[in-house]
């Protein structure tokens, strides 16, 4: 057995996407890639010009966008005939393949905005398959609950209580969990896997080692081990994250992230000529 410690600790980097929404961007900036995950966006505000432009029609390939929302709506539209409003504690789990083309934008005019958006890697074997989409109704999450905190179980399991997303290549693990002040959460990782907590609200520790503060809106990467132990200082909460890494070569052009520079420039000709979509 080996616990798992804290490898570094980041702060988001303020940015900004769609047509503008201001949001907080962690993995994708520093570090670039943290196999199998591409991108760790948090977006938040109550400020409805930070948010009401929304993401309108853009294009996808070769990866998985896990969209996670806590608070306000959105509203989801693609090309494969998707639709749908995403309301609080709802997951959209989209992988897209060989191409899609999907807007989603805010289903308010005003009010508080909240969540996250996380981009998975998918491997060379899969980058071209055919899109998939899943929709989880925030009433259909497993969680589990005792008197220390609670858990919502998107994919993995934790004890007895398993999320939705199954049978996934990476055997990813996504909780959103809140843990009451001065209670331990303890849980045992795959040693395989590369894993991360995203702090966004209260303060924790993390494994036996000294570690740098860590409070509200913070990446923290952990080591590769099997017994993780979080203590909270104040009340918390955080999502942990947890993937088998993919070990390939990647290259990004924007929303396309492939394995070499040809296949990027093949997927931004098939997108300019109308062939993108299959």
């Amino acid at each position: 057995m080996s616990n798992v410690e804290v490898s570094r600790i980041i702060s988001p980097t303020p940015a900004s996407d769609g047509a503008g929404v201001k949001l907080k961007r962690s993995i994708g900036i520093e570090p670039n890639y943290f196999d199998p995950f591409l991108m760790l966006d948090e977006f938040g505000s109550e400020n409805k010009d930070d948010y009401v432009a929304g993401f309108p029609a853009h294009p996808h390939r070769g990866i998985e966008t896990v969209t996670y929302m806590l608070s306000g709506e959105f509203e989801h539209k693609d090309s494969t005939g998707g639709e749908g409003k995403m309301t609080a504690g709802d997951v959209q789990w989209m992988k897209t393949g060989s191409g899609i083309i999907h807007s989603e934008m805010p289903g308010m005019k005003e009010g508080k905005l909240h969540g996250f958006q996380l981009w998975i890697n998918m491997p060379a074997k899969y980058k071209m398959s055919k899109p998939e989409y899943m929709y989880i109704d925030s009433k259909k999450i497993s969680v589990h609950k005792d008197q220390d905190k609670q858990i919502k179980v998107i994919a993995g399991k934790f004890e007895s209580t398993e999320g939705s997303v199954k049978k996934h290549n990476v055997e990813p693990i996504y909780f959103d969990v809140e843990l009451k002040e001065n209670k331990l959460f303890n849980y045992k990782l795959p040693k395989t896997h590369n894993s991360f907590i995203y702090l966004f609200n209260g303060e924790i520790t993390i494994g036996d080692r000294k570690h740098k503060k860590t409070k509200d809106s913070t990446l923290i990467l952990l080591t590769k081990g099997e017994d993780l132990k979080i203590s909270a200082i104040s009340k918390a909460k955080f999502l942990l994250i947890s993937g088998k890494p993919i070990g390939e070569q990647i290259a990004r052009g924007g929303p396309f992230v492939m394995n070499t520079k040809q296949e990027i420039q093949q997927a931004i000709e098939d997108y300019n000529s109308g062939t993108f979509v299959k």
